[in-house]
C-alpha cells in the first residue's frame, strides 16, 4: 500500500519534519553559535510556504537584495532594453578641425569596460572613430559631459566607510569607465632596497600614484595602500620581496565623470585626434550625433545576479527610477521597487531598501517575503530570464560553492555577504516537478569565519537539494534506458525490452514512497536500485509508454497515483481494484474458463489505520480470475501467436485482498509462457510460469491476466 499529502495543506510543523528543518537550527547552533538563522521554503507551483524558521523576522540581506533590484527591472524594462550614451557635435568643421562642443550624455551604462570586450576602450574608441570619420584630426573646443540622468551623490550613502576604498564600492555615475576602477600592478625593483616598480592600468593620465613600496629580500608580500577621500590619488607602501614575480590591486577611482573625460581624451589621441580645450567656444548647430550601448539588459542582469557586480546593480537601480520618473536616484529607484512590489501583491513594508546592491547594512527583508518574491517571479511572463540570470554551482559567485552536488543543474541561487551577514536565496528544482523558492540568512555572525558561514549555508542548501531529489540518479538511469530503446517500436516490444533490461535488479519490499511531499512514507519517488513486484511493473510501463525521456517521471506518477497527484491517499494501493481497475493503463483480460467473484477492499479501515480521513464508502468489486487448475493448463501449453506481453496478478486467498503478487507474462510463439517478476528476497528473474504456479499450489485460487493499454 502507498501514500499522499497535498503540498497546499502542509502545515509548518509537518514541513519542518519533512524537510528535516527541525535539525537545521541545531546544526547552525553547533557550528556557528550565536548566529541568527532565518529560512523560508515556498512552492512555486502553489505559492504556499512549506516551512520557515524566523520567516517573519527581518534580516540584513547583503547582496541577495539584488534579487529585488533585478526583479523590478525585469518587470518594468523591456528585454531589449540597453542603457544608451548619446554623443553629439555642435559646431563646424574647418579643414580637419572640429570647432565647437562634443556633448556626451550619460544614460547609466556600466559596461564601458573590458567586461565584454578585449579592450576597456572599445566603446570609447568607437566614439573617437565616429568623429574621425568626419574627416577630423583635431578638436578645438570643449567636451561637455551631461550627468543629469542621475541625481544625488555619486557615492552611495549608508555604506560602511571601508567600502568606499574597495573596488566593489566604486562611485556610481551615469557615465562610467572601466567599472570606475583602476588596476595598480607592481613588481620588485632591480635590487633589494630599490623602490618597487608600479604602473597604473589603464593609465589615462587621471589617477596619481604615489609609490612608497620598497624591494626587500625573499618573497615577502606585505604592502599597504591608501586612497585620498576626494582626489584621484593612490598611495602604495610596504614591501615586496625580490623573489616575487608581480602582484596587483584593483581600486576605485574618485569622480567617475572626470575619469570618463580623461579616458575619452586619451582615446581621441590614440585615434589620431588632438584635443585643445577652449572653454569659450560658441555654441553651434548640431552636425552629427551618435548613440552607443555597450551591452544589453540580459547581459547586465547576469553581471548582477551571477557575478554580483555592485556597480551594475546600482546603475540599474537608478536607471529603473529614471525610466519611471525621468531622473535616476536612490529615491526614484526605491519608489519604482515599492510600486513593483504592490503590483505583485507583496507587502512593500517587508523590504527596507537603501540601495540597489545590498551593501548598506540598513537594508532589511523577511525570509518569507523574499521567497514570495522569488515564487512570483518564477511565474512571471519573463520569469525564465530572471531565473537564468542566477548563479549556480560552478557559475558566477557559485564558482567554488556546492561543487560536490551530483547534479548541479538542480539549483540556481544568489549569494550575499557583508560583515556579519551571509545570505543564500534562489531556486531548487524538485523531482516531483515543483520548484522551491528558498531564502536562507545568517545575521549577527560575530567572529565566526566567513568560510565557515558559507559552508553552513551550502551544507543546508545541499541538504534541501538532495531531500527534494531523493535518488535522482534513478531517474537519470531511466532516461538513459529510454534513449537506448528509441529504435524499439510498439508497446509490446517495449514492455518486453524494458522488463528484460531490468532483470537482475535486487528485490526490496516497498522501496518507494512520496519523498518530501507527504509525511507518511518519505521514501524516494523513483527508485531503480531495487524494486518490488509492483514498482517493477510501474517502472517498466513508465519507460515503455513515456513519449520522451523528459516525460518519464510524470508518466510514472500518473501510473502510480490517481490523477498523477502524488500522495499517500491518491496512491493506487490495491493492484486490481486501483492499479488495473482504474482502466487507464491496463484492463483485465477475459480468458476462457475464468470466473468472477465479489470482493470488498477495506479502504476505510486501511486509511483509518494511517490516521487519514477517507470518506468514500467501501464497495464490492468484480474480481475476474482464471482458477488455479486452468491457469496451470494455460502455462503448460506452448503458445501459438505473435509476441504478447501481459500483466499477471496472483489472486489472494483472503476476501479482503485482491492480489498478493504480480509480474509480466511473456508469450512467444511455440514456447511456454514465461513469468518475469521481482521475486521475494531475490531479484528480478525469469522462469516458466508453470514452474512458479507449481511452487504456489494450494496457496492461491488462481491468476488474473491484464493487458497494458496504448496511450
Amino acid at each position: 500500500m502507498r501514500k499522499i499529502f497535498c503540498l497546499v495543506c502542509l502545515l509548518s510543523t509537518i514541513a519542518l519534519a519533512q524537510f528535516g528543518l527541525d535539525s537545521f537550527q541545531m546544526y547552525v547552533d553547533s557550528v556557528v553559535p550565536g548566529s541568527r538563522y532565518g529560512l523560508s521554503i515556498r512552492s512555486v507551483k502553489t505559492g504556499k510556504e512549506l516551512g520557515n524558521i524566523r520567516g517573519v523576522e527581518k534580516f540584513t540581506p547583503a547582496s541577495t537584495l539584488k534579487t529585488l533590484t533585478t526583479a523590478a527591472a525585469v518587470h518594468y524594462l523591456p528585454l531589449d532594453y540597453a542603457p544608451k550614451t548619446d554623443v553629439s557635435l555642435n559646431g563646424s568643421v574647418r579643414k580637419k578641425t572640429f570647432i565647437g562642443t562634443v556633448n556626451v550624455r550619460g544614460g547609466g551604462d556600466p559596461n564601458f569596460s573590458g567586461r565584454y570586450y578585449a579592450d576597456p576602450f572599445h566603446i570609447i574608441y568607437a566614439m573617437a572613430d565616429s568623429i574621425r570619420a568626419l574627416g577630423v584630426d583635431s578638436i578645438s573646443g570643449k567636451i561637455s559631459l551631461d550627468s543629469s540622468y542621475y541625481k544625488g551623490p555619486w557615492r552611495a550613502e549608508h555604506w560602511r566607510k571601508n567600502f568606499y576604498d574597495a573596488w566593489y564600492g566604486a562611485e556610481v555615475a551615469p557615465l562610467s569607465f572601466n567599472d570606475n576602477c583602476t588596476m595598480i600592478r607592481f613588481k620588485p625593483g632591480p635590487k633589494v632596497g630599490d623602490p618597487a616598480r608600479a604602473e597604473i592600468l589603464p593609465d589615462v593620465g587621471y589617477v596619481v600614484l604615489k609609490n612608497e613600496m620598497v624591494t626587500v629580500p625573499g618573497k615577502k608580500r606585505k604592502w599597504t595602500w591608501a586612497l585620498d577621500s576626494a582626489k584621484p590619488e593612490i598611495t602604495i607602501g610596504g614591501a615586496i620581496g625580490i623573489g616575487v614575480d608581480s602582484s596587483q590591486l584593483v581600486l576605485p577611482v574618485r569622480n567617475p565623470i572626470a575619469y570618463f573625460k580623461a579616458a575619452l581624451i586619451y582615446a581621441l589621441k590614440e585615434r589620431g585626434i588632438a584635443f585643445a580645450e577652449k572653454k569659450d567656444v560658441p555654441d553651434g548647430i548640431q552636425i552629427a550625433s551618435y548613440t552607443y550601448s555597450a551591452a544589453p539588459f540580459l547581459s547586465i542582469l547576469d553581471e548582477i545576479n551571477q557575478r554580483s557586480q555592485n556597480l551594475h546593480a546600482e546603475t540599474i537601480f537608478r536607471n529603473l527610477g529614471a525610466q519611471k520618473s525621468g531622473v535616476g536616484s536612490v529615491e526614484t529607484g526605491r519608489a519604482a521597487e515599492m510600486k513593483f512590489l504592490a503590483e505583485m501583491g507583496i507587502d512593500s513594508t517587508d523590504f527596507e531598501v537603501w540601495d540597489g546592491c545590498g551593501l548598506s547594512p540598513k537594508n532589511k527583508v523577511k525570509p518569507s517575503t523574499e521567497t514570495n518574491l522569488l515564487a512570483k517571479m518564477a511565474r512571471h511572463p519573463k520569469g525564465r530570464f530572471y531565473i537564468n540570470s542566477f548563479a549556480g554551482p560552478g557559475i558566477g559567485t557559485g564558482g567554488k560553492r556546492m561543487l560536490d552536488l551530483s547534479y548541479p543543474w538542480l539549483t540556481r541561487f544568489k549569494t550575499g555577504f557583508i560583515g556579519e551577514v551571509h545570505g543564500l536565496v534562489g531556486y531548487i528544482y524538485t523531482l516531483d516537478g515543483d520548484t522551491l523558492a528558498v531564502a536562507m540568512y545568517l545575521n549577527e555572525t560575530g567572529r565566526n569565519s566567513d568560510a565557515q558561514l558559507k559552508d553552513v549555508l551550502d551544507t543546508l542548501w545541499s541538504r534541501l537539494v538532495y531531500r527534494t531529489n531523493d535518488n535522482y540518479s534513478s531517474l537519470m538511469k531511466m532516461k538513459q534506458m529510454w534513449l537506448a530503446a528509441q529504435n524499439v517500436a510498439g508497446l509490446t516490444a517495449r514492455l518486453e525490452y524494458f522488463s528484460r533490461m531490468m532483470k537482475g535488479t535486487p528485490y526490496k519490499l516497498g522501496p518507494m514512497g512520496e519523498s518530501y511531499v507527504d509525511p507518511i512514507e518519505n521514501k524516494p519517488l523513483v527508485y531503480m536500485d531495487s524494486v518490488d513486484c509492483v514498482t517493477y511493473l510501474e517502472h517498466v510501463l513508465a519507460m515503455a509508454i513515456a513519449p520522451s525521456e523528459n516525460e518519464i517521471f510524470n508518466t510514472l506518477q500518473k501510473i502510480r497515483y490517481k490523477g498523477g497527484k502524488i500522495g499517500y491517499v491518491n496512491r493506487k494501493h490495491y493492484l486490481l481494484a486501483d492499479w488495473v481497475g482504474e482502466g487507464k493503463y491496463a484492463r483485465v483480460m477475459q480468458v476462457p474458463g475464468d470466473t468472477v467473484v465479489k470482493r470488498t477492499m477495506p479502504k476505510l479501515e486501511f486509511f483509518k489505520s494511517k490516521k487519514i480521513k477517507y470518506d468514500t464508502p467501501d464497495s464490492p468489486m468484480d474480481l475476474r480470475y482464471l482458477p488455479y487448475n486452468r491457469a496451470v493448463e494455460l502455462a503448460s501449453k506452448p503458445y501459438a501467436g505473435p509476441l504478447m506481453v501481459t500483466g499477471v496478478a496472483f489472486v489472494a486467498n483472503m476476501d479482503n485482498l485482491d492480489a498478493t503478487h504480480t509480474g509480466f507474462v511473456i508469450f512467444r510463439n511455440g514456447e511456454f509462457p514465461v513469468l518475469r517478476h521481482a521475486a521475494w528476497k531475490k531479484q528480478v528473474i525469469e522462469l516458466p510460469l508453470k514452474d512458479y504456479l507449481a511452487s504456489r499450489k494450494g496457496k492461491l485460487p488462481g491468476i488474473t491476466l491484464f493487458e497494458f493499454l496504448k496511450q
